[in-house]
């Protein structure tokens, strides 16, 4: 009751006049609520404080890619192409000219050979070339021969380099007990050494099983320079090509760095006779070196198998001057039977491992024996061929396999047979030149050259190291550019696509492949060939892993645009009342207390007004 009296005292105690300035319409008495307005912006404030959560749940995780490096290796390649350091030493034995002139000789000459252009993968120009010479009493040797590589004076004679090809291989072997440490220098890059003897004699130029060659008989200066510098450019940088790189669609290595070798053994009519062979038997001894000397190039695997009832494809005819059928080169490309022979070895020949066939094919008794004949009339002699990123395949006729096709009488029980060691020896080399074929390399020991034949020695293992070389230089040069090719196309797909997801794994795989390509092309200016190539081989798998990878492969990727048209259904209609809303109401807070404001205003000019 106080409090109504109080009220009720004070609102005595206003004057009562008549309201005569107000007006309902731009005035109210009362102060607008706040109600409504906090509503409807608590409301929107709701709306875009959500707004980050939606879009962090629809976003996108991208690893960072270092974009830059790519394109830097990418541009380096292109503009720089990769050389490696080279040294080669040659050493004349009974000349009296003098170290200096006949080194401007063989640099002139050397010039000459070498292409303009560099070539990636080779020594280009960058290499060095110092000249020995030898009287027998004493050596004179150019100014730019290397003090770590020296030339003992009267360290071999004419005696020591035999009279024949017989006497090659112990001529290689005192050549490398001489000249066995130059194999490296300090400076980098390897030493490849020429030996030029004038002696009395037919002359004969040969390339040695290491990184040596020696040129004998009777041969002026200007000979032997020629033939000298023939040998370092073309053999021991070229490999005996006539061109010095190798293309990318012919390398017989896998993305992987690794090859599937599948040897196969096809009865094409096993009622004939069953074939089999004792494969294991020569795996360790035949190709246990040549895998252990390939390593650094590629990761070798080998597989066999034994298939039966494989006819080939193409026809053949009977030639009464060989005494046999024959097909010819024209009905190679239909000789494999992809539908008959099912040459795929195990799972582990899958994914992107290069797997090379190589075929031994045993025909059946009504076209034994098989001879492949060649265009100019005459018999293969390996009776096989080669299929470029393929394999190869040899024809082998059992003995006595014609005797078995005139029998008029058919054999009910075919016999088993298994193919001989000495006979499985040379099937093996057949493929070992086939597989030397695959490579880019010569599959014969000959090398013709402007200036002459070169006898090139033939290695256990397959691989003379001077040709180990050549296909480390090449592969790490074949290595790089794919790894560069690689990135550089992933850098443009994720840039092409920016809701595209990278994983960390991704990342981690391109920084590894650009520090792998950096240390190779560490290794090739410091003349390490091997570690090169290795390293090199690392950095191109990891950049096909990275392209590669599951989560880019298995992901459907759309653009923001997309993105965007699909929330605004849901989103947009109801976002845009709840703007407009806050807006109005906004709009009629301010019109409303704006009318209060012209009250109070009012009001007090009416008390000024007013009579004390």
């Amino acid at each position: 009751m106080a409090e109504l009296s109080e009220v009720t005292k004070s609102e005595a105690s206003e004057p009562h006049e008549p309201d005569s300035g107000f007006d309902p319409k731009s005035m109210r008495k009362t102060k607008p609520g706040l109600k409504r307005l906090v509503l409807t912006v608590s409301v929107l404030i709701s709306f875009i404080l959500g707004f980050p959560l939606l879009w962090k749940s629809v976003e996108i995780y991208r690893a960072p890619l270092p974009f830059r490096e790519i394109d830097h290796l990418s541009a380096q390649l292109d503009s720089t192409p990769l050389l490696f350091p080279c040294h080669f030493q040659a050493i004349f034995i009974g000349f009296n000219s003098g170290a200096d002139d006949l080194e401007s000789s063989l640099l002139d000459r050397m010039a000459k050979l070498t292409s303009q252009t560099p070539q990636c993968g080779t020594c280009g120009t960058n290499y060095t070339v110092s000249v020995v010479v030898d009287s027998g009493s004493h050596c004179l040797e150019s100014r730019s021969s290397k003090s770590s590589c020296p030339w003992r004076c009267g360290a071999l004679s004419a005696a020591d380099f035999g009279g024949g090809d017989d006497d090659d291989e112990a001529v290689d072997e005192a050549l490398e007990s001489v000249l066995g440490g130059c194999s490296g220098l300090g400076s980098g890059g390897k030493v490849y050494s020429v030996v030029v003897l004038k002696r009395d004699e037919d002359v004969r130029a040969v390339v040695g099983k290491y990184r040596h060659a020696w040129i004998s008989g009777r041969v002026s200066e200007t000979a032997a320079v020629s033939r000298a510098a023939e040998i370092f450019v073309k053999v021991f940088v070229n490999g005996g090509k006539e061109e010095a790189s190798i293309h990318g669609e012919f390398m017989p290595v896998g993305a992987d760095g690794k090859i599937v070798i599948s040897f196969n053994l096809l009865n094409s009519d096993p009622r004939d006779g069953i074939y089999d062979w004792d494969f294991h038997s020569v795996e360790d001894i035949l190709l246990a070196p040549v895998i252990e000397a390939l390593k650094p190039v590629a990761s070798i695997s080998v597989e066999s198998q034994v298939l039966y009832h494989t006819p080939k494809s193409s026809f053949s005819y009977w030639d009464d001057k060989w005494g046999s059928f024959v097909f010819s080169t024209e009905d190679l490309p239909f000789f494999v039977n992809s539908n008959e022979w099912h040459l795929d070895t195990s799972i582990a020949a899958g994914g992107r491992s290069k797997i090379l066939h190589f075929v031994v094919y045993v025909p059946s008794a009504k076209e034994c024996p098989l001879l492949l004949q060649l265009q100019d009339g005459e018999v293969s002699e390996t009776n096989g061929f080669i299929s470029p990123m393929w394999g190869g395949v040899i024809v082998w006729n059992p003995e006595g396999c014609g005797k078995v096709s005139e029998s008029k009488h058919p054999v009910r029980h075919p016999v088993r047979h298994t193919i001989s060691q000495q006979d499985l020896q040379k099937v093996i080399e057949v493929f070992m030149g086939q597989f030397r074929q695959l490579f880019g390399l010569k599959s014969d020991n000959l090398y013709v050259g402007s200036s002459g034949i070169t006898n090139l020695l033939a290695s256990e293992r397959g691989f003379t190291i001077w040709e180990l070389d050549v296909l480390s230089r090449q592969h790490a040069c074949f290595n790089l550019h794919s790894c560069a090719t690689t990135l550089g196309s992933l850098s443009r797909l994720v840039q092409s696509l920016p809701r595209m997801i990278i994983m960390d794994e991704i990342g981690k795989q391109v920084e590894y492949s650009l520090e792998a390509a950096k240390l190779a092309q560490n290794n090739a200016s410091l003349g390490v060939y091997d570690s090169s190539a290795v390293a090199s081989r690392q950095a191109r798998s990891l950049a096909e892993d990275a392209f590669f990878h599951p989560s880019i492969m298995s992901v459907s990727y759309y653009s923001f645009e997309h993105c965007f048209a699909v929330y605004s259904p849901f989103f947009l209609p109801v976002a845009m009342h709840v703007l407009l809303a806050a807006l109005r109401e906004w709009r009629r807070y301010k019109q409303e207390n704006k009318k209060y404001l012209a009250w109070k205003t009012k009001s007090k000019q009416n008390i000024l007004k007013s009579p004390h």
